[in-house]
């Protein structure tokens, strides 16, 4: 009778366990790949996805022409507003009419409205592919959701531009701190964009309120500043680009980005060269997927599109932002890579806060 040696048994042991794993991997490759091909095929016939997200061409064309490009399946697109979305979806929720799929947009509409009304729904089990689903392909090591009910997605958690100014007026290093701004040569130069309303100048100022070097009393004093308040950003952006103003704080960056290319004399005042820094937000780059879909394969196909490094590539260099994926290149604006720490104007934390920020601007604002 034969007998098996100790280093025999473990060896057989180790090689048992090697193969299950292969086994493992590949049974669990197949099955995401089969449930993926499923998926795709049923979301060809479907034909479409309709997606509601922001305005700008270059940010609806980015959300687009890449994805009709590699799928053949097309996208019904509507670029807009943050605030025009809530009273678009829930007049078409009461007439039972659902007729979009994804949501690409701001936080503050996620958290404050979409959510609450009961327009969205759980995302999980919409995520597919392997590399969307990977912890270790996103900052933080996780994906980043703004709610418990893994709702909404940040997409693209980026410094903010804060302070925008006119080259020819605005020397470089002339403004250091925010408390820069309340250099008398300033008084009645400066232009905002109205931060009582959802956008970036009420981001802009909940960061002025938020910080502890800075506050309300910082806010205060630049008000006494006869700061000029706009709701309009072309109009905001187009102010300090044509000289009237030098200095604008809170516009939409996008905005002030398309003009530069256009040849207006404006710059972006660096984060990093501000002593306080600027707060991280994801702007209008977060997703998620409305309830009752009309297009769910070609939703789901979409959203693992969008989430993948080729996609949030595609989108992240259109839009000007930094992706939370960690394979997806920053070169295009570096100055825009998370600072660790800094303060998070997005979150729900942020939100709750919200309240009492647009009711002390409103008070100091006297409108």
């Amino acid at each position: 009778m034969r007998t098996i040696s100790f280093p025999s048994i473990r060896y057989l042991f180790s090689l048992g366990i090697l193969m299950a794993l292969f086994l493992g991997s590949t049974f669990a490759h197949a099955a995401w790949q089969q449930e993926w091909e499923r998926v795709l095929k049923a979301a060809k016939q479907e034909g479409k996805v309709a997606v509601l997200g922001p305005t700008g061409t270059h940010r609806g064309d980015a959300l687009t022409l890449p994805f009709q490009k590699k799928f053949g399946i097309r996208v019904e697109y509507r670029g807009e507003r943050g605030s025009g979305a809530p009273p678009l979806i829930g007049a078409q929720q009461r007439a039972d009419y659902y007729a979009w799929d994804i949501f690409v947009g701001g936080t503050t509409t996620g958290l404050t409205s979409l959510i609450p009304m009961g327009a969205l729904q759980t995302m999980d089990p919409f995520l597919i592919l392997p590399e969307v689903k990977n912890p270790e392909n996103w900052r933080g090591g996780s994906l980043e959701f703004v709610d418990p009910g893994h709702q909404m997605l940040v997409m693209s958690p980026s410094q903010r531009a804060t302070i925008f100014v006119n080259k020819n007026m605005v020397k470089p290093g002339e403004i250091k701190s925010y408390k820069d701004l309340l250099d008398p040569k300033w008084k009645g130069k400066m232009v905002a964009d109205d931060p009582r309303t959802p956008g970036p100048g009420q981001a802009t100022f909940a960061f002025f309120y938020m910080h502890p070097d800075l506050g309300p009393e910082f806010i205060r004093a630049l008000v006494r500043q006869n700061l000029l308040i706009i709701k309009n950003y072309r109009q905001e952006i187009d102010f300090i680009g044509q000289g009237k103003y030098p200095i604008l704080l809170g516009t939409s960056d996008s905005t002030a980005d398309a003009r530069m290319k256009q040849g207006l004399p404006i710059r972006i005042l660096d984060p990093r060269e501000l002593k306080e820094g600027s707060d991280i937000s994801p702007a209008a780059g977060n997703v998620a997927v409305f309830t009752r879909v009309p297009h769910p394969n070609a939703a789901r196909v979409y959203l693992n599109w969008l989430l993948s490094k080729e996609g949030q590539t595609t989108f992240v260099q259109a839009a000007g932002y930094i992706s939370a994926r960690l394979d997806v290149p920053t070169d295009h604006s570096p100055w825009r890579i998370p600072i660790p720490g800094a303060i998070k104007t997005y979150d729900q934390a942020a939100m709750d806060k919200k309240g009492e920020i647009v009711r002390f601007l409103r008070k100091v604002l006297r409108r």
